[in-house]
């Protein structure tokens, strides 16, 4: 039989049973819809992640007290390290020799930033660093300059604005230069940002830097802070990891066989942790899937099954004009295949519509899982071989005269 003639045949069999196809075709959404969101919505996190990671700088290492991706509550003995300070950070410096650039990384508190009659939400983060701080962090300096090592030794009253910042208190005025106020005290712009971004909603735009000298003062040094460390070159990245573990349990005084009372993390640890996170959601999306699939396959079974028994005469017609078994095997098998194709076409279209609306929620670039899509059209091929044999078997074996006699 031809193709075309099949698939018509397949359409008017779905067509004269509307009840009972559109339950089977339900089933078979629900199941690809399972599996395509779960890995559509995974995709848009690990894109989105991928993005982030490279808005920092890939040769940073990152220093914290405790984990920087946290699976789950802390650890008693996480949660009881001694903080890291400003004199932990400043030793690091003193001491290091392949690493370079430390940076401190503490926010001190957000505050409403005034310039005249103009002022912000009293939610901008009020950062302390030094001049490392934005090499980095991968910021680009639009106009003005950074902080010298006298700015930070000296505590001075400068300040670098974020891009919001600027684009709320300077609409019409050059920043470079002008004096605006916060908590209490005056500081001088030296330079402004270029824009960055933002990650589900928070704006990597929105802070003002200070040295963390100046911030100290302001605010109190006594805090737990982090710590950014920069390797000479990517390939340092393990050596300058290996130094400052060292350098951090001399300091810290962590006793020989004991743990690491801080953490050290790199784009690579921070990827694999994702990586490991990414990966139990994508088992658990097809796990569901997997299961929703294999109830509407033995749905299309059925189905299939009560189409040779309403089909009897029909198959006894063909086989006594000369079809051959394998012909009504493979007109079986193809009806079955095409009616768990369309299943799996509307499941598709719909989880990948409603897996990037997490693109839309978070603000990124829609993602098409190429992989899941042609995944998703060889596993229903697969299901409905799998789930068309019997019955194509079954219509195979009818006897032409017992099935003209079938009422």
């Amino acid at each position: 039989m031809h193709i075309k003639e099949v698939l018509v045949q397949a359409f008017e069999s779905l067509r004269s049973s509307k009840l009972r196809s559109s339950l089977t075709l339900l089933a078979l959404v629900i199941g690809v819809f399972s599996v395509i969101v779960s890995t559509t919505a995974v995709a848009v996190l690990d894109n989105y992640f991928k993005n982030t990671m490279s808005l920092m700088g890939t040769d940073v290492v990152n220093i914290s007290r405790t984990p920087s991706i946290q699976m789950g509550s802390l650890s008693d003995d996480i949660r009881n390290r001694k903080d890291i300070t400003f004199e932990t950070a400043e030793r690091l410096e003193d001491l290091m020799r392949v690493g370079r650039g430390m940076s401190p990384d503490e926010v001190f508190r957000a505050s409403e930033i005034k310039y005249k009659d103009e002022e912000t939400e009293p939610n901008v983060y009020v950062r302390g660093s030094n001049e490392n701080y934005l090499s980095n962090n991968s910021y680009e300096l639009e106009d003005g300059r950074n902080f010298t090592q006298d700015d930070v030794q000296y505590g001075r009253n400068v300040v670098i604005l974020g891009k919001d910042v600027q684009d709320v208190l300077f609409k019409n005025e050059y920043p470079v230069g002008k004096e605006i106020r916060f908590d209490g005290k005056p500081y001088t712009v030296i330079g402004i940002l270029e824009a960055k971004g933002q990650i589900f909603g928070q704006s990597f735009d929105n802070f003002v830097l200070i040295p963390y000298t100046t911030a100290m003062n302001a605010y109190g040094g006594n805090r737990n802070i982090n710590i950014q460390v920069r390797a000479p070159e990517i390939d340092f990245i393990q050596q300058t990891v290996q130094e400052v573990t060292g350098i951090l349990r001399v300091v810290r005084k962590v006793s020989p066989g004991e743990n690491n009372d801080f953490e050290i993390s790199t784009n690579e640890t921070l990827s694999g942790s994702f990586d490991a996170f990414t990966g139990a959601l994508y088992i658990g999306g097809f796990a569901i899937g997997l299961i929703t699939l294999l109830g509407a396959g033995i749905g299309v079974m059925n189905i299939m099954l009560v189409s040779v028994s309403e089909r009897t005469r029909e198959i006894g017609v063909r086989k006594a004009v000369g079809a051959t078994r394998k012909a009504i095997v493979s007109q079986f098998l193809t009806e079955t295949v095409f009616i768990c194709q369309l299943g799996g076409i509307i499941g598709m279209i719909l989880g990948i519509g409603v897996g990037n609306l997490m693109a839309v929620w978070i603000e990124t670039e829609a993602v098409i899982p190429v992989w899941s899509v042609v995944g998703g059209f060889l596993g229903m091929l697969i299901v409905g071989l799998i789930f068309g044999v019997y019955p194509a078997y079954k219509a195979s074996k009818l006897d032409p005269i017992e099935s003209l006699r079938y009422e």
